[in-house]
C-alpha cells in the first residue's frame, strides 16, 4: 500500500511517499481501508518534532479517517468488515490507503455523512467537545466566543454549542470565513483582526462579558480574552504557537479562569465517552464536518502547509 512516511523530525521534506506492507490487525484491532484521512494542525507539530507527543521514528502520520473495515482481529464484535465508520485520534497512521486502528477508536459513520466528513469527526469534533463540556462546563444559556472559528476545530465547536441552546459569537479572518461560520449556527460574526472586535463584542452583548472563550490562538489573544470575559468567565486553550504577556490580576476581580486542554490527556474510557456524546448529533445531522479542501496524498506536504495557513475554511483532507 502508499503511505506517508516520516524517518525523521523536522521540515516538509521529510513527508515522503511509500510503498509498505499492509499492516494486519492483532487482538482487539480492527484494519481499515482509508477513504479519507484528516489534516490537524497538530500532525505538522509532531512532524516537526517541536511537539510533547514523538512516535517511534519511522512512523505514518494521522489521526483522523473516514473509511470502510477491512477486517478484524480476534476480540472485535462491534465492526465486521464492509461496515462505514470513522477512526478517531489513533496513535497515528491515517495518511495511508490502510490504517490499523484499536476497536475503541473505530466508530460508525451515520449513512448521511461522506467518509470525507468521517475523517474531520475525531479529532476536531473531540477537542471542540472537551473544550466546551469537559474543560469549560458549558450551559444551557451560556455566551461562548469562538475564536479561529472557521477552521474544523472552530466549526465544530460552533455547531456543539449551538444544540446545546448556548449564544455563539464566532470569529473569523474573513468575509467568507464569517459566512461560514453564520452558516453553520453562530449568532454573530466577528472579523477577530480588526481593531474595533471587542467593541462590536461588547455592543452585540449589551455591555455584558462571555462566559466563555475558545481560543485557538491563545499567544495571540489571551490578553484581550481575559478583557472579554464575564463574572467568573472561562478561556480554553485549545491552540498556542508561542509566548504571551498577560496581567493575572485581570483574572482576579471576575473570579475568571484560564484552562488548557489536551485531548492527549483522556484515557480510552474518556474518548469513548466523548463519541458516544457525538453519536447523537451525527446521526441527526446537526453535527456535519465541512470539508474545505481536499489534496491526493501525494501532496502532504501541502496540506501540512495549508492547515497552519489564515483563513481555513473548515477541514483539509487527503485522499489515498
Amino acid at each position: 500500500m502508499r503511505a506517508i512516511r516520516i524517518h525523521a523530525f523536522g521540515g516538509l521534506e521529510r513527508l515522503t511517499l511509500e510503498d509498505v506492507p499492509v499492516p494486519r490487525p492483532g487482538a482487539g484491532e480492527v484494519l481499515v481501508k482509508v477513504a479519507a484521512a484528516g489534516v490537524n494542525p497538530a500532525d505538522t507539530y509532531i512532524r516537526s518534532g517541536a511537539y510533547a507527543v514523538k512516535p517511534r521514528l519511522p512512523f505514518t502520520p494521522g489521526f483522523d479517517a473516514g473509511g470502510e473495515v477491512e477486517s478484524v482481529g480476534p476480540g472485535v464484535y462491534e465492526s465486521k468488515p464492509g461496515r462505514r465508520v470513522y477512526v478517531a485520534f489513533t496513535l497515528g497512521g491515517t495518511y495511508a490507503e490502510y490504517v490499523v486502528a484499536k476497536g475503541f477508536q473505530v466508530h460508525p459513520l451515520p449513512e448521511g455523512l461522506s467518509f470525507e466528513q468521517g475523517a474531520g469527526i475525531g479529532v476536531p469534533y473531540a477537542a471542540a467537545y472537551r473544550a466546551l463540556f469537559g474543560r469549560a462546563r458549558a450551559r444551557y444559556g451560556e455566551t461562548v466566543l469562538i475564536h479561529g472559528a472557521s477552521g474544523g476545530v472552530g466549526l465544530a465547536a460552533v455547531q456543539l454549542a449551538r444544540a446545546a441552546g448556548l449564544t455563539v459569537i464566532a470569529t473569523a479572518g474573513s468575509e467568507k470565513g464569517r459566512r461560514l461560520v453564520l452558516e453553520q449556527g453562530a449568532h454573530h460574526a466577528l472579523d477577530h483582526a480588526s481593531p474595533d472586535s471587542m467593541t462590536e463584542l461588547r455592543t452585540f452583548l449589551k455591555g455584558d462579558g462571555v462566559d466563555i472563550i475558545i481560543e485557538m490562538l491563545a499567544n495571540e489573544n489571551l490578553d484581550r480574552d481575559l478583557q472579554a470575559l464575564a463574572f467568573k468567565g472561562r478561556v480554553v486553550v485549545v491552540g498556542n504557537r508561542g509566548r504571551i504577556e498577560i496581567d493575572p490580576r485581570m483574572t482576579m476581580t471576575g473570579e475568571t479562569s484560564i484552562l488548557g486542554m489536551s485531548l492527549w490527556n483522556l484515557s480510552p474510557e474518556g474518548l469513548a465517552a466523548v463519541h458516544a456524546a457525538l453519536a447523537p448529533g451525527l446521526a441527526d445531522g446537526s453535527l456535519h464536518p465541512v470539508v474545505g479542501r481536499t489534496l491526493p496524498l501525494s501532496e502532504a506536504a501541502r496540506a501540512h502547509e495549508a492547515v497552519l495557513e489564515p483563513g481555513a475554511h473548515g477541514k483539509i483532507l487527503l485522499i489515498p
